[in-house]
């Protein structure tokens, strides 16, 4: 437990963030803007490592320091680092002195039992996952956003007064579904993007430029984006399999075969659809689908 919260007092935890990539500094620009110090933005030596966190600290009004060599201020450590790089990071954070600290990592996919040997040194551990996508140039608001959070029971009421701060809604998940949590978020965001990319290949070659096919999809995508969200999948669900429509299927998956890696998302797709969701003449739809994949 945090020393400063022993005593009951209200001081916030100060942070030290490992890790410069994407997540990284969404966060730690997150946490400044919610009023946290940032006490440290920790990275490796390597002379690109060096330079993104010097930047990312002269941002949160920091200074940079790097993995192993210096003492950490901070109340609280936060990993935001590669999956596989967890281990291997949490060591060389295990000779900065970590007795009475809190420390996270983001992980969708790993539990916090990554930092292990942390909670030997005297840490109290858990793993903190933002439910969102993070990409380079972007700093995406952290509002409403849920946060899967699982750990050690000081470090978990720690990291829901965190995520309370950024707006974002925390839940909690065992370890043993963490690996399904992951996948989850793979599904509903890099998934979703390589079905957008699907398109634009029909798209092509339908004649339209990718640039136009993006202009084009997106107001679709958003309202149906926008009607699942409002009033869920079976609500929102139109189009040719809703209806039934076999004929039209066939039709799709006969012009699809000069783009045999898309057919094999459209199938996917479409299984999907016959099963999870409303739809008419479903035996038809699925001869349909056998029948051409068998031709």
């Amino acid at each position: 437990m945090l020393p400063t919260m022993k005593t009951g007092t209200k001081r916030s935890p100060r942070i030290a963030i490992v890790g410069t990539g994407k997540l990284g500094t969404a966060l730690a620009v997150s946490l400044e803007s919610a009023g946290y110090s940032i006490t440290e933005i920790v990275s490796r030596a390597a002379k690109h490592s060096r330079k993104r966190a010097a930047a990312l600290a002269r941002r949160v009004g920091a200074p940079s320091v790097i993995l192993g060599k210096n003492g950490l201020h901070a109340d609280l450590v936060w990993l935001c680092v590669p999956d596989g790089a967890i281990a291997s990071c949490a060591k060389s954070v295990a000779s900065m002195q970590v007795e009475g600290k809190v420390v996270l990592h983001s992980s969708g996919a790993f539990s916090s039992d990554e930092l292990a040997g942390l909670r030997k040194r005297g840490a109290s551990v858990a793993s903190v996952h933002p439910m969102m996508t993070f990409v380079a140039g972007v700093t995406p608001s952290l509002e409403g956003v849920g946060f899967a959070i699982e750990g050690d029971r000081d470090a978990v009421r720690v990291a829901k007064t965190i995520v309370d701060r950024l707006g974002g809604e925390s839940f909690l998940i065992a370890k043993k579904d963490k690996a399904l949590y992951h996948a989850w978020g793979t599904f509903v965001s890099p998934l979703v993007t390589a079905l957008l990319a699907s398109s634009e290949e029909v798209a092509g070659a339908a004649g339209i430029s990718r640039t136009m096919a993006r202009r084009w999809m997106s107001p679709i995508v958003r309202k149906t984006i926008e009607n699942y969200t409002k009033q869920g999948a079976a609500r929102s669900f139109s189009g040719p399999i809703i209806r039934g429509d076999a004929a039209t299927i066939r039709k799709h998956l006969e012009v699809l075969r000069r783009l045999p890696r898309v057919r094999q998302v459209y199938v996917a797709l479409a299984r999907a659809a016959i099963e999870y969701l409303p739809t008419k003449h479903k035996a038809d739809l699925r001869h349909v689908i056998e029948r051409a994949l068998r031709s």
